[in-house]
């Protein structure tokens, strides 16, 4: 298993705003040639995770607005909320609201995940794909999603994982490792920043070690929901009714 809390080479953490604001312009592309089209089914099953009474939903690191626009859509959204640090993400994501149906339900916002500027309870669910590697402070977003969140509300976290099964995993290394960042870089401009992908992958907390960060973040029932044989996992948990 991999160190809990250690800092991955490659961009400082500080900036991977301006990283994502470089490779804003190609991401769907990349992620769609990169996951073999998987990242899409991964968002649309968080999208499906969000309870059907949840009203007001944010989505954090919403990128360019895949998983914020499929909520919108759900019947019983008042209110879809997305949330980002990098401006380039934004402006694509912009574009793409613009155009959709339900966009009167939309709203975007830039903010950091360790410092959301929404009052205490705001939001029935909170969603976050592929971002909580990226945080300054993991334990800090979390306990400010916790935070927003009403009592008996849910947090859904999307985030890449490592197989269980020993050949799978090598081969995934393998992967992510030598194959990802050339084409990432091929498809992008950007090697580094998918250098810097596989290294927070393989450093991140993932499974038990991360559902025990949501239980000292104050969630209660964190479990970890696996996807393609473990390559990614969605993490939902509950901010308990009485804190």
């Amino acid at each position: 298993m991999p160190p809990e809390h250690s800092t991955p080479p490659g961009p400082a953490r500080d900036h991977v705003p301006e990283m994502f604001d470089r490779i804003s312009c190609t991401y769907d592309r990349a992620n769609a040639v990169l996951s073999l089209g998987c990242d899409r089914a991964w968002r649309q099953r968080l999208a499906e995770m969000v309870p059907p009474g949840a009203a007001r939903v944010l989505d954090l690191a919403t990128g360019t607005c895949d998983v914020l626009l499929t909520l919108a859509r759900r019947r019983g959204t008042r209110l879809a909320v997305g949330a980002d640090l990098s401006a380039g993400m934004l402006r694509r994501g912009c574009c793409k609201v613009a155009v959709a149906r339900h966009a009167d339900r939309c709203g975007l916002v830039r903010a950091d995940a360790t410092r959301l500027g929404f009052a205490d309870g705001a939001f029935d669910a909170v969603t976050m794909a592929f971002g909580i590697r990226n945080v300054t402070d993991t334990l800090g977003a979390l306990r400010e999603i916790r935070r927003v969140l009403r009592p008996g509300g849910r947090a859904l976290i999307l985030e890449f994982s490592l197989p269980k099964n020993v050949l799978l995993r090598a081969g995934y290394l393998l992967y992510f490792r030598h194959i990802l960042p050339r084409v990432g870089g091929l498809v992008s401009g950007e090697a580094g920043a998918y250098r810097y992908l596989n290294r927070t992958v393989e450093t991140f907390p993932y499974g038990g070690a991360f559902c025990a960060l949501l239980a000292e973040a104050g969630f209660s029932a964190p479990r970890a929901v696996p996807l393609t044989f473990g390559i990614a996992a969605i993490y939902e948990a509950v901010r308990p009714e009485n804190g």
